[in-house]
C-alpha cells in the first residue's frame, strides 16, 4: 500500500506488518523518516515536521538522514552516487516530480543532463529499491559509483551484524559480530557473486531465532558488488550497496543512454531471525523464483561417478539404476562435448563429442525419457579453453590485457560476454543445442573468476564488468523464452553465484561442491538465512567422501541431510549394493511424500548445527516434518527435547513414525531418543493434525 501526503512531499509504503517512509524538504533534500513497524501517513507527517539538527563546520546535518546520499555539497558520508562530466564532479539535484505505476513509486530528480529516478515497491513486508540514471544531455557522463539504495536504521545502541562468509567448499557460513564505528565492507571483485560472501546482511540489537527486531538487506546482482555498513560518528547506521566493487569507473553513459541498477531489497521483522528468513523465503517463492509453485524433481548427476571418462552406453547404465531408485531427472555432467576428455580442452565447442555420442544427445535423451525421467546436461558457456576450436578461431573474444600474459585457472579463460558477437555466438550454440534433443534441464556453471578484465580497442573497457552480467541475464532470458520447458540451475564451482538476480532467471542453485553431509549442515543453515529450500540443491554421494575429506557416513545420514533442500543423488550407482539401492529407493519415496512441505512450507530452524543435535522443521497446512541429525554424542549425554513451532497450539498432532499424539506446543523427546542411536545418525519425523 502506498500513501502520499496532500503536498506530495511525504510518502509511506506499507506491507502487512511494516512501513517505510521518506520526505522531501522545501530545499529538495530527500530524507529518510521511518523503517519499521507499520505507521499511518499522519505519523510520517509528524516525523517530517521535526527539524533537523543544526550543522557544524565539522559535521553534516544530512549525514545519516539522507535517503540517497550523492557526492558533493555538505556531505561526508559514503555517497551512493558519484558522477563525472568533462566540466564538473558530484551531483546537485533538484526535484522534478513523483509518479506511480501500479504499486511502484518513482521519485524523479535532475542535475543538468542527468535524470535520476529512485524506485520503490513493496512485496509483502519486503521493500524493493533501485535507481535509474538517464543521460538526457549532449555530453557523456561517467558513473564512478551508482548504488541501488541506501538503507537507514533507527537510532539504537549495540547493533549486531550478521553476514554469510566462506570459500570454495565452505560457503554460506553464518557469523554474527558487534558493529563498531566506521565501515564494514563486504563484496566481490571477482566478476561474479563469489564464494566469499553472499550479498546479504542483517542487523539486530537483541534478536533471537524467534523473537526481536531484525533488519535485512539483499542485493540482486550476479557480478562484482559491494555492501558497506557504516556506523557514523553520531551512532546512526546506514547500509549502502550496489554493483561494482570500487569507485574507479562503472559505466560511461553516452547521450541518450541509461543505466538501471539491480534491486536492493530490504525487510524489517519483529519475529526474530527465523521470522525474517520465512519472510525472505515467501518473497522469493512469490516474486523472484520462476515457476516456484512447481516441485523440483529428484535428480541424478553423473559427475562423481564418471568425471570426464564418459560414454553413451555407460550413461544409460547409470540412468537405468537411477530410474530404479526413483530419480526423476538424469543429468549428464561435464565431458559430453567437443574434445572434452579432461579440463584442458573443449570448452567453447558446444557440440556432442562424435566418439562418445555418435548420433548426438538425442538417442540418450530419448532412452532417459523412456525410463520415465527428464534429461539434463552441464554447460559452462562463459568460459573457453585455449585448446578449443572457438579460441583458435577467435583469440580476441576473451578478456585480456594487451601485452600481458593471459591468466588461466582450470586451464580456461573468460569469454568477453560484453561483446555482441560473443553473445550472438553463444545464443546460436545454445539455442541449437536445446533444439537438437529433448533437453529438459541445464546446469549452467562458471568455474573461474575474472583476472585479466581487459578489452583492447574498447574506448571504455571498464564497462565489461557490468555488461558481462547484463549480457548473461539477456542470454538466459532469451533462452527461457525460446525454450520454456527447460529448467536452469546456477552453479559456480558450487555456491559462487547465488543472489536474487540469478535466482530470478534460474530454477535452483548448486549450493556447494562440498557434498559431505556433515559439512553441509552449516552451509545449509547459513543459506537458509536468506534463501528457501525450494532452490537449494543437495546431493547424496558416496562414502567415504573421496572427493573432499574421506569422512565415512551412513546412507541414512547422507539422505536426511540432503532432504533439507532439493534432493539429488551424485554417487556411483554402478558400485552401490542391492541393499544400498533398495534403501535409497525408500528414502527417495519418503522425500517425495514430504517434498511439498520442504520445498513450499515454512522453515523453522529448531537447533543450529553447532551442537550435537541439529534439527529443522517445515510446516505447511496441517502437516509438519522434522529432519533431525545427530552429529556427535559425548559421554552418554541425553538428547534434548525439541519444541516444534508454527503449529496450532489448540490442536492435536499425531507423529506418523511413533504413533504418539501431541497437543499444543509439541515437544519431541521419546521419538528422538529411540530413533537416534549414535554419532552421525539421522531421522525424519512426520506429524499430521488430527
Amino acid at each position: 500500500m502506498l500513501e502520499i501526503a496532500e503536498n506530495g512531499r511525504t510518502w509511506v509504503l506499507s506491507g502487512p506488518t511494516s512501513s517505510y517512509a521518506v520526505h522531501l524538504t522545501e530545499q529538495d533534500e530527500l530524507l529518510h523518516l521511518h523503517w519499521g513497524p507499520a505507521i499511518a501517513l499522519a505519523d510520517a507527517e509528524e516525523l517530517a515536521a521535526r527539524p533537523l539538527p543544526g550543522a557544524s563546520s565539522f559535521e553534516s546535518r544530512l549525514d545519516g538522514r539522507e535517503e540517497y546520499p550523492v557526492e558533493g555539497g555538505p556531505r561526508f558520508a559514503r555517497p551512493a552516487l558519484s558522477v563525472r562530466t568533462p566540466e564538473r564532479r558530484g551531483t546537485e539535484w533538484t526535484f522534478e516530480r513523483y509518479d506511480t505505476e501500479g504499486d511502484e513509486l518513482r521519485l524523479r530528480f535532475r542535475d543538468g543532463g542527468l535524470a535520476i529516478t529512485l524506485h520503490y515497491r513493496t512485496r509483502g513486508d519486503v521493500v524493493e529499491r533501485w535507481t535509474t540514471l538517464d543521460n538526457d544531455g549532449a555530453a557523456p557522463l561517467e558513473l564512478l559509483r551508482a548504488d541501488s539504495a541506501t538503507w537507514t536504521l533507527p537510532e539504537r545502541e549495540g547493533w549486531r551484524l550478521s553476514q554469510l562468509h566462506g570459500r570454495w567448499a565452505a560457503e554460506s557460513r553464518l557469523v554474527r559480530s558487534d558493529l563498531t564505528y566506521g565501515e564494514k565492507v563486504i563484496g566481490s571483485r571477482r566478476g561474479h557473486t563469489g564464494h566469499q560472501h553472499l550479498p546479504w546482511v542483517a542487523l539486530d540489537t537483541d534478536a533471537t531465532e524467534e523473537r526481536g527486531e531484525v533488519y535485512g538487506c539483499a542485493l540482486g546482482w550476479s557480478g562484482s558488488w559491494r555492501l558497506a555498513v557504516a556506523q557514523l560518528p553520531d551512532a546512526r547506521v546506514q547500509i549502502t550497496g550496489g554493483a561494482g566493487y570500487d569507485d574507479s569507473g562503472l559505466l560511461l553513459l553516452a547521450p541518450g543512454e541509461s543505466f538501471t541498477t539491480p534491486v536492493f531489497a530490504g525487510l524489517w521483522s519483529d519475529t526474530g531471525y527465523g521470522g525474517a528468513s520465512r519472510t525472505w523465503h515467501t518473497y522469493q517463492r512469490t516474486y523472484v523464483i520462476p515457476d516456484a509453485d512447481q516441485d523440483r524433481p529428484v535428480l541424478y548427476n553423473s559427475w562423481e561417478a564418471t568425471q570426464f571418462d564418459i560414454s553413451e552406453d555407460q550413461q544409460e547404465v547409470l540412468a537405468r539404476r537411477a530410474a530404479a531408485v526413483g530419480v526423476e531427472l538424469f543429468v549428464v555432467d561435464d565431458g559430453w562435448f567437443g574434445a572434452r576428455t579432461s579440463d584442458r580442452a573443449g570448452l567453447g565447442d558446444w557440440t556432442p563429442n562424435p566418439d562418445r555420442f555418435p548420433a548426438g544427445l538425442k538417442p540418450l535423451a530419448d532412452r532417459v525419457h523412456a525410463l520415465g525421467m527428464r534429461f539434463g546436461i552441464w554447460v559452462e558457456p562463459e568460459m573457453v579453453n585455449a585448446d578449443s576450436d572457438l579460441y583458435r578461431a577467435h583469440p580476441d573474444w576473451v578478456q585480456y590485457q594487451e601485452g600481458r600474459k593471459r591468466t588461466e585457472f582450470r586451464n580456461q579463460l573468460v569469454l568477453n560476454l560484453a561483446r555482441e558477437d560473443v553473445q550472438e555466438y553463444l545464443w546460436e550454440q545454445l539455442d541449437g543445442l536445446l533444439s537438437s534433443a529433448p533437453i529438459d534441464y541445464v546446469k549452467w556453471d562458471f568455474n573461474r573468476c575474472f583476472t585479466d578484465a581487459g578489452w583492447p580497442g574498447e574506448a571504455y573497457p571498464q564497462r565489461l564488468w557490468v555488461d558481462h552480467v547484463r549480457a548473461l541475464y539477456g542470454l538466459l532470458d532469451r533462452l527461457r523464452e525460446a525454450h520454456p520447458g527447460v529448467a536452469f540451475e546456477s552453479c559456480s564451482g558450487g555456491g559462487g553465484r547465488i543472489d536474487l538476480g540469478i535466482m530470478s532467471r534460474t530454477d535452483q542453485v548448486w549450493t556447494s561442491d562440498n557434498t559431505d553431509p556433515l559439512d553441509r549442515l552449516a552451509i545449509q543453515h547459513g543459506f537458509s538465512q536468506i534463501h528457501p529450500a525450494r532452490v537449494m540443491a543437495a546431493w547424496v554421494t558416496d562414502s567415504p567422501n573421496t572427493q573432499l575429506n574421506g569422512r565415512v557416513s551412513s546412507l541414512r545420514f547422507r539422505f536426511v541431510s540432503a532432504m533439507a533442500g532439493v534432493l539429488g543423488v551424485g554417487g556411483d550407482l554402478s558400485e552401490w549394493t542391492e541393499e544400498e539401492l533398495a534403501e535409497a529407493r525408500r528414502w527417495v519415496d519418503l522425500y517425495k511424500e514430504i517434498r511439498p512441505l520442504v520445498q513450499h512450507g515454512d522453515l523453522y530452524r529448531l537447533r543450529p548445527p553447532s551442537g550435537g543435535l541439529s534439527a529443522v522443521q517445515y510446516v505447511r497446512g496441517d502437516e509438519t516434518v522434522v529432519l533431525a541429525l545427530l552429529q556427535a554424542q559425548h559421554y552418554g549425554e541425553p538428547l534434548p527435547a525439541l519444541r516444534l513451532r508454527g503449529l496450532d497450539p489448540t490442536a492435536s498432532y499425531e507423529c506418523l513414525e511413533t504413533g504418539e499424539v501431541h497437543r499444543g506446543a509439541v515437544l519431541l523427546h521419546h521419538g528422538l531418543r529411540t530413533g537416534l542411536r549414535g554419532d552421525l545418525d539421522a531421522m525424519v519425523l512426520r506429524l499430521r493434525r488430527i
